[in-house]
């Protein structure tokens, strides 16, 4: 094993994070069991902050960016790995404070490793990446709490983002009836072509005068924006209506009312995909093999190199960026 690139993030003279490609050698990668030659990674937006500066989200520097990273075992000293098993390491430290999927190698702890279900290639298992992960965990969770495609329709905020684009597949693969929260108006063909039944305009709804109980609408929802959006989900929840908290793309404050949860039974589910553990990660990768399996995840995925990867960021940063990025490394 020679020298190899990564994309590795430093602190700037301001204290800032800076990323850029550079080549490192093996002596360089952190601890771990698992030393894995890296064929794909992706972008997921907290890359992007992370690569930028513009969020405080590396814990030390330097790291090697990339939150996910799938590709082949060269060396494993645990005994559930061996040479040329596929596999696929998403969150935990990785590309935070633990060397990530920003390199042509990695050297990951056993525990954050899992298997390659049958189902899955390399590049699928990145078109989906923590996004389709944590879109996933957040439906077997509402399903764990009752949700199922009988009780009613499903919302889905932040549509046209990578977990609220994989959600509405998913969801709509399962026989929901899902309708699409967005801001983007011209986006509502491609969001009908992923699976949604209706598309919402935010425009159409005055978040400043939402009640603490508005007309039963949702059987379940899955939310990436946080703030008064999820305020207004949460007023407008069926009775026993289930909700996914994923994200806090508007706002990581929630000003509501106890009423949803008083009145109607509505239930709040926090979805933390970065420090789930097993055996529920391999059965969320399981299904993501099967019956929940995008089925347009081609369709909404693109691929660059890792060379293109520094300037791929800051569309994320702008909001410009729909559907999946996978960045082919080897």
């Amino acid at each position: 094993m020679g020298p190899f690139k990564a994309l590795l993030i430093e602190q700037d003279d301001e204290r800032k994070a800076v990323g850029s490609l550079q080549t490192l050698t093996a002596d360089r990668l952190d601890a771990g069991e698992v030393l894995i030659r890296v064929h794909y990674s992706s972008i997921n937006y907290k890359d992007a902050l992370a690569a930028t500066g513009a969020g405080k989200i590396i814990r030390r520097f330097p790291c090697v960016g990339g939150i996910d990273l799938s590709g082949e075992v060269v060396e494993s000293a645990d005994g559930r790995f061996r040479p040329g098993d596929k596999v696929i390491a998403t969150s935990f430290d990785i590309g935070v404070s633990h060397h990530g999927g920003y390199a042509e190698y990695a050297r990951i702890p056993a525990g954050w490793v899992v298997p390659l279900p049958a189902g899955l290639d390399l590049f699928e298992a990145m078109a989906l990446g923590t996004a389709g992960f944590t879109a996933a965990l957040g439906i077997v969770r509402m399903e764990d709490n009752g949700l199922a495609p009988a009780n009613g329709p499903v919302v889905v905020t932040g549509a046209t983002g990578g977990v609220g684009g994989l959600a509405i597949d998913m969801l709509a693969r399962l026989g929901y009836h899902v309708v699409a929260l967005t801001g983007k108006e011209a986006e509502s063909g491609y969001l009908r072509g992923l699976g949604a039944a209706e598309i919402l305009l935010r425009s159409s709804i005055d978040f400043d005068k939402v009640r603490p109980l508005e007309t039963a609408r949702w059987a379940g929802a899955v939310d990436n924006v946080g703030g008064r959006i999820l305020h207004w989900v949460l007023a407008t929840m069926q009775q026993a209506g289930t909700v996914a908290s994923i994200g806090n793309a508007a706002s990581f404050n929630l000003d509501t009312t106890v009423f949803p949860f008083i009145l109607r039974g509505v239930s709040l589910l926090g979805v933390d995909s970065g420090y789930m553990g097993f055996p529920t990660r391999q059965k969320v990768w399981d299904r993501l093999a099967g019956d929940l399996k995008p089925r347009h995840l081609a369709a909404v995925t693109r691929t660059i190199t890792l060379d293109e990867l520094p300037a791929a960021f800051a569309a994320y940063i702008r909001g410009e960026v729909k559907g999946r990025t996978v960045v082919r490394i080897s």
